[in-house]
C-alpha cells in the first residue's frame, strides 16, 4: 500500500460514531479537518493527545477546523471515553480497521520487546476540497493542537 502524502486526495469512509451515528468523511465537504488516529481510549498519551484538542476546541473551530478522532475502539468505549473527559468532538469507532489500513496508520509496533500490530499515531489535515493538506507524523501529544496551529 503506497503511503500517503500532502496533496493526496484524502480516503474517503463512513463509520459509527460514538453514538451510533454513521459519519463519513463527505460530511465534512468545505470544512478544513483535523483527522487524527490514536491507539486506544483511556490511555495515558492518548488521554492527553483527546484532552488537548478538547482544551483547545474552541480556539480550532474558530479558526475553521473541525476535529475528529479515530481508534480501533468500540463505540461503547467511545462513549466513556467522550463522557469521562467531556470531549466535544467526534470519535470514529473503526473496529474494522479499515479506516486505518486506508491511512496507512495500521502497522507494526514494538513495546517492551513485544512487536505487534496496532494504529501508529498520526495526524492529517484534510481541506474542504478533500484533500490531505499536511501530516504529522510524530504527535507530541501535550501540544497536538499547536502543532496543527503551527501549520498554518
Amino acid at each position: 500500500m503506497a503511503t500517503l502524502q500532502a496533496g493526496d486526495k484524502a480516503p474517503g469512509f463512513t463509520a459509527k460514531d460514538q453514538n451510533g451515528k454513521e459519519v463519513s468523511l463527505s460530511d465534512y465537504k468545505g470544512k478544513t479537518v483535523i483527522l487524527y488516529f490514536y491507539p486506544k481510549d483511556n490511555t495515558p498519551g492518548c488521554t492527553a493527545e483527546a484532552c488537548d484538542f478538547r482544551d483547545n476546541y474552541q480556539s480550532l473551530l474558530s479558526k475553521g477546523y473541525e476535529v475528529i478522532g479515530v481508534s480501533t475502539d468500540s463505540e461503547k468505549s467511545h462513549k466513556k471515553f467522550e463522557n469521562k473527559y467531556s470531549l466535544p468532538f467526534t470519535l470514529i469507532a473503526d473496529e474494522s480497521k479499515e479506516i486505518n489500513e486506508a491511512y496507512g496508520v495500521w502497522g507494526e509496533k514494538s513495546m517492551y520487546g513485544k512487536t505487534f500490530m496496532g494504529t501508529i499515531r498520526k495526524t492529517f489535515i484534510i481541506n474542504g476540497d478533500g484533500i490531505i493538506t499536511h501530516i504529522i507524523d510524530k504527535v507530541d501529544t501535550k501540544a497536538a493542537s499547536q502543532q496543527v496551529l503551527d501549520l498554518i
